[in-house]
């Protein structure tokens, strides 16, 4: 059979797609996953914003797939939709089946009748609930006995047991396929990027986390034998910058030290590395793991920061592994340290912060952003966001503070939970404000490691940063306001990917690959 695995082009507002474009790890761990004599091909959509539904129909006509397969985040699933749609149209014979975090922790939303709904449901880690839903086809049934799944019978649907997160070991999952792209033009800032793993999970509850919504709380490893071929693959496949996509690397620190020298003594350490991490973690070990992670080639670190305040710490459930400690000690957060040990080393942190919580006044909103101003070097400060199955949902229904159920725009960076100080519009209003200016000052440093690349694309960087502003605006001839109000007009214009194929710009570089290579 024919398969066609999709990812959506809605992009978040911290990754613009003129500078990052990641392919999606999970879609070709599914092509590397089901039985070899099928074809399958895999469309990174993020690789062709402004074109997706004229990619979308070529794809279509030119692979002519049995299944067609859609990973899927909350903010994408009126894009998805969108999608399944236009597929049913062209190919109303083709099987339709979701995956990834959306309809894992909400199926009932694809559960719905034809054309905006699906046939199979793969909930949870896809590779072997969809490797045995391909067979199942191929056989002509057997649904019902697929952990993991959900899938169409006549006019209603059927949800078989979960399937237990898989431990990894002993070779059940088989590597990535990633001839199986079909497009090209993954990059960060230049360099050409890829994604790995070396684990999955985490074991802490934190309130607003997905993750243990969907898998639980658990940490399961690959060997390294593994990994390190995997990064040999991705290389082989032009990759000069890796993201390890782990949820919780650092939960294991002896373990993270460990794959740094692996990677050291493969030579494998002249790609650059980019890893979220805990402040903890970094903090209580940094003297001996920071230098080898630098050794190793890592170069940012995204730090789980959260909060600078211990109040908001404590409703994210975020505060132990934000905790510094010496000698079994807890001194206090553990932030400022992990920055120091991470910044003396030379690497840039990617700091997440999130604000917009419940208690949250002006004042303490502006403490976390002059945080961010002083000691990050990139900020991806988000909004807490009521994704589905997440105890954080919970809470702020029953305070009453969600002011919006439009999914498209639950993409951390739009806020659609007030404080019970401050409106919405208001929280996010402060974030927009500060972050524009604290993103510039990463420019020299974008410009040292990729000079050619900032050269040619720095005007539309900064044009994507400052879009709704004008130089009335920067010359302060006009209302910060009335600049934040365009933003948004172009952020809600942007989340149509389906309206006008051309209405967004592709990089010359996101075209076509040869179409079912084998």
């Amino acid at each position: 059979m024919n398969i066609l695995l999709l990812s959506m082009p809605d992009s978040f507002e911290h990754m613009p797609a003129v500078g990052i474009r990641m392919p999606n790890g999970a879609l070709a761990s599914l092509a590397g996953n089901v039985d070899s004599h099928h074809t399958v091909a895999v469309a990174d959509l993020i690789l062709v914003q402004g074109k997706v539904r004229r990619t979308v129909c070529q794809l279509m006509g030119d692979l002519k797939p049995d299944i067609v397969g859609l990973s899927i985040m909350t903010f994408q699933r009126r894009t998805a939709k969108g999608i399944i749609g236009l597929v049913r149209s062209l190919s109303p014979e083709a099987r339709i089946v979701v995956g990834g975090y959306d309809p894992s922790l909400a199926p009932e939303a694809y559960a719905v009748p034809q054309p905006g709904g699906a046939d199979f449901i793969v909930r949870g880690e896809g590779e072997i609930t969809f490797r045995d839903l391909v067979r199942a086809i191929e056989e002509g049934g057997g649904h019902e006995r697929i952990a993991g799944l959900t899938y169409r019978s006549g006019e209603a649907f059927r949800c078989n047991p979960d399937r237990p997160a898989s431990r990894l070991r002993g070779g059940e999952l088989r590597p990535p396929k990633r001839d199986a792209r079909v497009l090209r033009g993954y990059t960060l800032l230049g360099w050409p990027v890829d994604v790995i793993e070396t684990s999955r999970g985490c074991t802490f509850d934190c309130s607003f986390c997905s993750i243990i919504a969907m898998r639980g709380r658990n940490f399961h490893t690959l060997d390294f034998e593994r990994v390190l071929d995997d990064i040999r693959d991705a290389r082989a496949h032009g990759a000069r910058a890796l993201f390890i996509v782990d949820d919780n690397i650092t939960l294991d620190v002896g373990r993270f030290e460990a794959l740094c020298r692996a990677l050291i003594e493969a030579k494998l350490n002249t790609i650059r590395y980019l890893v979220q991490g805990m402040t903890s973690s970094i903090a209580n070990h940094g003297e001996t793991l920071a230098p080898l992670m630098r050794q190793a080639g890592f170069r940012y670190v995204f730090l789980g920061i959260e909060n600078i305040l211990e109040d908001d710490l404590q409703f994210l459930r975020a505060s132990s592994k934000n905790r510094e400690r010496r000698n079994g000690v807890v001194m206090g957060n553990a932030t400022l340290t992990a920055i120091d040990h991470l910044h003396r080393n030379k690497m840039y942190v990617v700091g997440g912060l999130i604000v917009g919580n419940p208690g949250d006044t002006r004042e303490s909103i502006e403490a976390n952003l002059e945080f961010a101003r002083q000691h990050v070097d990139w900020p991806y400060i988000q909004h807490p966001t009521p994704y589905p199955g997440t105890p954080m949902t919970a809470d702020f229904r029953d305070r009453g503070l969600i002011v919006s159920e439009r999914l498209e725009e639950y993409d951390g960076t739009t806020a659609v939970v007030r404080s019970e100080h401050l409106s919405a519009e208001e929280i996010e209003f402060q974030r927009w404000r500060a972050e524009r200016w604290i993103k510039v000052r990463h420019m020299p440093a974008a410009f040292r490691q990729s000079p050619l690349f900032v050269l040619r694309h720095g005007h539309r960087m900064m044009s994507h940063t400052f879009r709704g502003s004008t130089l009335k605006t920067i010359l302060g001839l006009e209302s910060e306001r009335a600049a934040f109000e365009r933003y948004r007009a172009i952020r809600r214009a942007e989340r149509n990917c389906l309206d006008d194929e051309d209405s967004g710009e592709a990089s010359p570089r996101s075209r076509p690959a040869k179409a079912l290579s084998g």
